[in-house]
């Protein structure tokens, strides 16, 4: 099927287009005037706490909300009015879904590729989400990691160009949050497009080529990770010998000493980290404890949501997207 293209839109531009989006519930501005870019191909984690406009940007972006000012673009079509030749082009995993137990992996699949007229192959689509040994495993027996997995399955099953990614770990253990990044990695094969959703800023550090952070309806932060990541190194030592420090410190600034560990901020760690041990070689100090703490996505997500409130109309209007999965087909 040849999707239609709204007036004014562009199908080999950004995948997501968004100028001066705006949204209230009565005298609440959930969005308050956003403008955002997602380039076709990449990862990008729209982060913030809670009530701070996430759901309903991301809603406006699916089609499933209407908004009060601004122009979005996303796959050449206003989401709003974009209609079946819209939907076909993008894929929606939500938290949580509903697919029937009592079927097989395979035949969920199936199930699903049949509602578009030109799916993914279920190879294929087996094969990236890594569920192909698990084929004929009833969906009720998966376990938690692999039923994400199966919900990733079913958001590609139409093929989309973009992909919707809401919470993908919530509530798993380290080693199902390891497996499910995979699989976000994995899309990149497709040359899909994924707007990720996510409070876990390590996830979002890993996965995400860009980044933005709402905060009060609005965009405080937007870039790389390593761009947003400021602030010093941080070295923490401890000695055997406490009085022994004293003489490795000599010239080094910004250090600090406090129940027996010594903690310096520095910019060039692996230098500083080069002239103490050098110093502690010479002098037969031994170095217990040496760590090298950097800067995260987290701390900057902190620094820039710290001061901001997060009351918002959002709960109000039925709060983070309910339960369920949607997909669609290029």
């Amino acid at each position: 099927m040849t999707a239609s293209i709204d007036p004014g839109g562009d199908s080999h531009g950004p995948a997501i287009s968004v100028t001066g989006l705006r949204k209230s519930y009565g005298s609440l501005e959930a969005v308050g005037g956003i403008d955002l870019t997602v380039q076709r191909g990449e990862v990008f984690a729209l982060l913030g706490p809670n009530g701070a406009g996430k759901t309903t940007t991301v809603e406006i972006l699916e089609g499933h909300r209407e908004r009060d000012g601004g122009e979005v673009n996303v796959l050449g079509h206003d989401p709003e009015h974009g209609g079946r030749a819209f939907r076909q082009q993008i894929g929606i995993v939500l938290q949580e879904t509903g697919v029937e137990p009592y079927l097989s992996v395979e035949e969920t699949v199936a199930l699903f590729r049949g509602y578009y007229p030109d799916p993914l192959p279920l190879e294929e689509v087996l094969e990236v989400v890594g569920l192909t040994e698990q084929r004929a495993t009833r969906v009720r027996r998966l376990s938690g990691g692999q039923q994400r997995r199966l919900d990733v399955a079913v958001g590609l099953c139409g093929n989309p160009e973009l992909l919707f990614l809401d919470e993908p770990t919530t509530g798993f253990d380290p080693s199902a949050r390891r497996d499910a990044w995979e699989v976000v990695r994995n899309l990149s094969s497709l040359g899909t497009t994924v707007l990720l959703t996510t409070h876990y800023m390590d996830e979002a550090e890993s996965l995400a080529g860009r980044v933005a952070i709402l905060a009060r309806g609005r965009i405080v932060a937007e870039g790389r990770p390593d761009e947003l990541i400021q602030g010093d190194e941080v070295v923490t030592i401890s000695f055997r010998s406490p009085g022994r420090h004293a003489t490795l410190l000599d010239g080094i600034t910004n250090a600090a000493t406090s129940d027996g560990a010594v903690t310096i901020h520095t910019t060039t760690a692996t230098a500083t980290l080069f002239e103490l041990t050098r110093r502690a070689t010479e002098r037969g100090v031994e170095l217990e404890g040496l760590t090298v703490t950097r800067p995260t996505l987290e701390d900057a997500y902190l620094a820039l949501t710290a001061a901001e409130g997060t009351e918002s109309a959002e709960t109000s209007e039925g709060g983070e997207s309910a339960g369920g999965t949607a997909s669609g087909s290029r």
